[in-house]
Order: structure tokens, then sequence, then C-alpha cells
């Protein structure tokens, strides 16, 4: 239950969700002038806020920038790779593919290849009354070996629905290996939330964060004086929306497994 309402509740939080619960309310409201404008205009104010650069920048900059790639980078048996960053070979796909946050797999396979670590853990697996076919963890696995790696070399747990079960299950294996230290990869925005869980499985993890939305240079562009991009930066866009919006959802995901005790 507790996963089915984690994914039915936030959206309705989330800027578009929130917005349009607000002009439903103001539809409700149309014997009310004067409520009606208050609510669409508060509705505005939550489409212009959550869908500028400004705003998404700033909030994705408070996750991301929260830990830095240690150099050099330290060695271990195993790097554990967390789920999100693939699409299953579904038809008419020729092979699983990566989509945004595939640079988690392409970062782990070159740490392989550097020699950072011996293995390999790929973490992810599926809600089954939403999702079907192959795990993401098994999608991961398949690319990993077309980038260089060897199965022998890959381990999976694929049983995992969402970041604490990553934890869980992941430490479940490590523990059982012998192992309690690892390097940690996935998007820069998950990393805080991840550590959390991961140590307090009682896991030494090492992060090394990837698939970053905002850069050193994309900050300081933010604050060139330049009136002209300042403009452009205010207007509302739908990717900005979206970048507002995953943040959001890491943050309330850190305070959901926070009150739940699992960080």
């Amino acid at each position: 239950m507790f996963v089915f309402l984690s994914k039915l509740l936030p959206p309705l939080l989330y800027p578009l969700g929130l917005v349009s619960l607000l002009i439903l309310l103001a539809l409700i409201l149309w014997r009310r002038p004067k409520a009606q404008r208050v609510v669409l205009i508060i509705a505005l104010i939550c489409l212009w806020l959550s869908g500028n650069h400004w705003t998404a920048m700033s909030l994705a900059r408070s996750l991301e920038w929260r830990y830095t790639t240690p150099d050099p980078i330290p060695q271990a048996e195993v790097v554990v790779v967390l789920g999100g960053g693939t699409e299953p070979a579904d038809p008419p796909r020729p092979l699983a593919e990566v989509n945004g946050a595939g640079d988690r797999l392409i970062y782990a396979a070159w740490l392989y290849g550097q020699g950072s670590a011996e293995h390999i853990l790929v973490s992810g697996g599926l809600l089954d009354w939403m999702q079907a076919g192959s795990t993401p963890a098994e999608d991961m696995a398949a690319l990993l070996q077309v980038m260089g790696v060897p199965e022998e070399a890959i381990w999976l747990q694929s049983r995992s629905r969402n970041t604490y079960e990553d934890a869980l299950y992941s430490a479940e294996i490590l523990r059982q290996k012998g192992i309690g230290r690892a390097l940690l990869v996935t998007s820069a925005w998950h990393m805080p939330r991840a550590v959390r869980l991961f140590q307090a499985q009682g896991l030494e993890v090492i992060p090394l964060p990837t698939d970053y939305n905002v850069t050193q240079s994309d900050w300081e562009q933010l604050w060139q004086p330049d009136p002209r991009a300042i403009f452009l930066d205010l207007l509302p866009s739908a990717d900005a929306m979206a970048l507002t919006a995953r943040m959001l959802k890491e943050y309330l995901g850190l305070i959901v497994y926070e009150l739940r005790g699992w960080t």
C-alpha cells in the first residue's frame, strides 16, 4: 500500500498537479468571482515560480552539489549502480536503451574499466502491478556487457521497488559476500537520499554522483548581468517545470523516508 500511495499522492503536490487542482477549484468557485480570482492568481504564481530556470536550477543545485567526486577515486571491490537509467527492450526497441539518467550506467562501466572496482552490482526491480518485462537490473546488466563489462563481473539485485529496497537488498547481497564498503553511483540529485539509506544499512559507501543538471558554468551563466538572459531565464518553460517537479519529488522522498525511520 505504501508503494501505491507513494506513486499516487506526490504528483498532486508537484507543480502541474497542484496548478490543475487550483484551476479545478477556481471552476468550482464560479459563483464567487473574488475567491475565484484569488485562486487563479495563486495558480499563475505557482506556474511561474515552478517553471522558471532560477527556481529549477536552484533546487537542483541544492541537491546535486552536496557530494563531489574524490580525486583520486578510491578503489573498492564493488560499485553499486541504482536503476532508473534504462528502458526495457520492448518492441520496436532492438535492445534495452538508456534514458536521461543513463549516465549512471556509462559512469559505472568507466569505473570498472579504470580498475576502480572488480564487480558491478546493478540494483532495480519492477512494480508488478504497473510494469512488465525485464527488470532494470537485467537491462543494466545487458547494456554493461555491450559496453565491454564481462558477465561474471556483474551482480544482479532485481527485487527492489524503490530506493529504500535498493539499499536493503543490495546490502543483503554485499553482506553475504563479506563486503562492507562500496562505491555508489546514482544521479547527483538522488545521491543524498541514497547515501543515507545505504549508511542506515550499515554499509560504508563512497558517493560518486553523475547525471548533473547544473554544472559550474551553468550556475555562473545564470547569474550573468545581461538583462536579456535574465528575462529569458524568468520565463516559464516545460523543461524547467519538469526539473522543479523532479527536485521536489526528491525532497519529498527525503522527508518521507526520514519520517519512516529509513534514513
